[in-house]
C-alpha cells in the first residue's frame, strides 16, 4: 500500500510524521510524495491560530477531493481540539488525538483493515525522509507543556510533558546516521523543559548525543527562552552544535510579556541573546512576535519595536493576534481592531527584512560548511540552482551544471553576495567535510 503524509504547523508534527512514516514501511507499506498515487493519507493537523485551524480543514478537504477514493486519516492539535467536526468532514475515515498518537500507525492498520505482512523482516531500504524529498531528520525527544501561555491554545492539545528516555533518543539518531541523515533537529512542544519528567535536563540529552552518536549536524527547534541549564552556552563550543536558536520572545514589552503569562522578560532575553554572541561569532537568533495581543497600546507598542530593533533578529516569525477559544487572552479586555493589528504588523515586516538584510551582510565573505539539500530549480543551458544552510541556518544558493550533484554533501563555502531570498555561494570542491 502507498502511503502520503502530509502535515501542516510546527517542526514537532514534522517529527512525529517521520516517526509514522517509518513504521508504515516497518509494517511493509511504502511512502509516496504523491498524495494522489496514495491508497492511505495521513495528515498532521495545527490549530495554532484560527487560521491554522481553517487552513486544516482546508487541506483535509482539497485532499479529498484530489482522491477521494484514498481512506484519510486526521492526527494533530486541530484534530484534537475539534475532534467531531474533523470526523464529520467529508473523506475522513480515522481520527488518531494526539494522545494517541504514538498508536497512528497501529491504529490505522487496525481499525481500517489495511495490515499486511512485512514484504521483508528487514530496516527499510531507503528511509522515508528521502522518500518524501527530506535531507534532515527531525527528532521528537519531548511533547507537552507544564506552562499556561495565555494565548496558547497548543498547551491544552498537547497534554501534560513527556520525554523520551535519553538512550532512545540516541538509538534513533544512530539509525537515522546509518541510513544517510547528516543533520538532525531536535524538537518538543516545550523543548526547554526537556528532563523534568526524568531527572534531568536538555543539556545532559545533547551531552550524551554528541559523546554517543558521529551525526554531524545537530540543531535545536523552537526552545523558550527560560529553564536554560547553566552549562548550556557552552555547548556551542561544540563545532556539532549548529549556532542558530528560534527563541519566542512574542512581544518586547514587559506588561504585554505578563498578560501573556510569558516566562522571559525582556532584560533576561537580552543577557541570553548577548551571552549566545559573545561565545559563538555569527551566532543567529531568530523569534516568533505577536502584534496586537489583547491591551497592547500605542506606547507598548512602541516598547515592543524599539526593543525588537535594539536586539536584532536573523528572522521574525511575525504572528497578528487572533482570538483563540479555550484560552485566557479570549477573555481579555481591550481587544485591538484589525487596522490597529494590520498597521503594526506591515510595520514590523519593514524591520524583520532589514533585520534579515543586515544578518545575512554580516555573514558575507566568510566560509561556511554547507549541507546541501536535494531540491533544486531547473534553469536554462543545461544548468540548475540548488539550495542547501549554513550551520547558522542562513540559505544559500548556487548555480551548476545538471549532470553535477551535491545532494546532502557538507561542503566549504564561501558567502559572496546577498540575493532575494538567498545568499549566493561559492563552493570550494577541494574541500567536502
Amino acid at each position: 500500500m502507498k502511503v502520503h503524509l502530509k502535515t501542516l504547523g510546527c517542526r514537532l508534527n514534522e517529527a512525529e510524521l517521520e516517526t509514522w512514516a517509518q513504521a508504515f514501511q516497518k509494517s511493509g507499506h511504502s511512502i509516496t510524495k504523491q498524495a494522489e498515487a496514495a491508497q492511505l493519507i495521513v495528515i498532521n493537523s495545527c490549530a495554532v491560530t484560527q487560521d491554522a485551524a481553517r487552513k486544516s480543514r482546508q487541506l483535509i478537504r482539497r485532499i479529498h477531493r484530489d482522491n477521494p477514493q484514498a481512506k484519510l486519516v486526521v492526527s494533530g492539535c486541530y484534530a484534537t481540539l475539534n475532534q467531531d467536526e474533523a470526523a464529520s468532514l467529508l473523506g475522513v475515515d480515522l481520527v488518531v488525538s494526539n494522545k494517541d498518537k504514538d498508536q497512528l500507525v497501529e491504529k490505522t492498520l487496525t481499525e481500517l483493515n489495511m495490515d499486511v505482512m512485512p514484504a521483508m523482516s528487514t530496516e527499510p531500504g531507503e528511509i522515508s525522509l528521502f522518500t518524501r524529498g527530506r535531507q534532515r531528520a527531525f527528532v521528537k525527544v519531548q511533547d507537552g507543556c507544564r506552562y499556561r501561555c495565555t494565548f496558547c491554545i497548543v498547551t491544552v492539545a498537547r497534554g501534560d510533558e513527556i520525554s523520551r528516555p535519553v538512550q532512545a533518543v540516541i538509538d534513533e539518531i544512530n539509525a537515522l546516521y546509518k541510513q544517510g541523515i547528516t543533520e538532525v533537529i531536535l524538537t518538543g512542544v516545550h523543548l526547554g523543559g526537556y528532563g523534568s519528567d526524568l531527572g534531568n535536563n536538555l543539556s545532559d540529552l545533547i551531552n550524551a548525543i554528541l559523546s554517543e552518536t558521529d551525526i554531524p549536524r545537530l540543531r535545536l527547534g523552537s526552545l523558550e527562552p527560560w529553564e536554560l541549564p547553566e552549562d548550556f552556552f557552552t555547548l556551542f563550543h561544540n563545532p556539532r552544535l549548529m549556532p542558530h536558536l528560534h527563541l519566542p520572545l512574542q512581544s518586547g514589552s514587559d506588561t504585554v510579556l505578563r498578560r501573556m503569562a510569558r516566562r522571559c522578560k525582556t532584560e533576561e532575553f537580552s543577557v541570553i541573546v548577548s551571552q549566545l554572541r559573545a561565545q559563538i561569532p555569527h551566532f543567529n537568533i531568530t523569534t516568533d512576535i505577536i502584534v496586537g495581543f489583547p491591551g497592547e497600546t500605542e506606547e507598548e507598542w512602541q516598547d515592543s519595536f524599539n526593543f525588537i530593533k535594539q536586539t536584532g533578529f536573523g528572522h521574525i516569525h511575525i504572528f497578528t493576534y487572533s482570538s483563540r477559544e479555550g484560552t485566557k487572552a479570549a477573555t481579555l479586555p481591550n481587544q485591538l481592531t484589525n487596522d490597529i493589528k494590520k498597521q503594526r504588523s506591515q510595520q514590523l515586516h519593514v524591520l524583520a527584512n532589514d533585520m534579515k538584510l543586515a544578518f545575512c551582510q554580516e555573514n558575507i565573505d566568510n566560509q561556511f560548511p554547507v549541507l546541501w539539500e536535494g531540491y533544486h530549480e531547473p534553469l536554462e543551458g543545461g544548468k540548475q540552482r540548488v539550495f542547501g544552510y549554513t550551520p547558522n541556518y542562513l540559505k544559500v544558493s548556487c548555480v551548476m551544471n545538471n549532470d553535477e550533484s551535491v545532494e546532502n554533501k557538507i561542503i566549504a563555502t564561501k558567502l559572496m553576495a546577498v540575493e532575494e531570498g538567498y545568499i549566493i555561494g561559492e563552493l570550494d570542491d577541494n574541500r567536502l567535510l
